[in-house]
């Protein structure tokens, strides 16, 4: 498994099913792109982010109020750069709920523009981790994003998509 190098920590013990986001997550106010996503307002926004753990989700999603859900099993289990990476693409989200976007669900999942802005924060950030391209298009293939979704994907984020799959 590999090892990334990032001021952000992830404490992967469960104490309660509804937390805040620091609790669990520790130094993201200091990682660039979350203070890109956030400014000034950083360490206020991770502090007051509210953070419940649900097998409502499969890996993790925000709610619709800013809350961020997590599968405890994924959480506990997952690879931790995919979790890391996960929740940088989730903090997106969070940004697009306080500013009232909203995704259109008759798009395409790899279509909308909500989606298309928090996988294009989230490659950006798997490459200034030095992530090769190839683990990339591993962490971007999933239950949602696969196939000819996947390929769409990659040639919108401009990744190669020429891959066997």
């Amino acid at each position: 498994m590999e090892k990334i190098q990032t001021s952000a920590q992830i404490l992967r013990e469960i104490s309660e099913s509804q937390c805040c986001f620091t609790d669990n997550f520790r130094g993201f106010e200091t990682v660039d792109a979350v203070r890109r996503l956030f400014g000034e307002k950083t360490a206020q926004v991770l502090k007051e982010l509210k953070v419940e753990f649900t097998h409502d989700t499969i890996y993790m999603r925000v709610t619709d109020d800013g809350r961020l859900l997590i599968n405890p099993d994924y959480f506990q289990t997952g690879n931790p750069t995919d979790i890391y990476l996960d929740i940088i693409h989730e903090l997106v989200h969070v940004k697009q709920v306080f500013e009232g976007k909203s995704s259109n669900p008759k798009v395409s999942y790899v279509d909308r523009p909500l989606e298309i802005e928090a996988y294009g924060v989230t490659v950006n950030e798997a490459k200034s981790l030095n992530l090769s391209e190839e683990r990339i298009l591993d962490y971007l293939e999933s239950e949602l994003v696969k196939g000819a979704d996947l390929r769409k994907l990659c040639t919108t984020l401009e990744l190669n998509p020429n891959f066997s799959s």
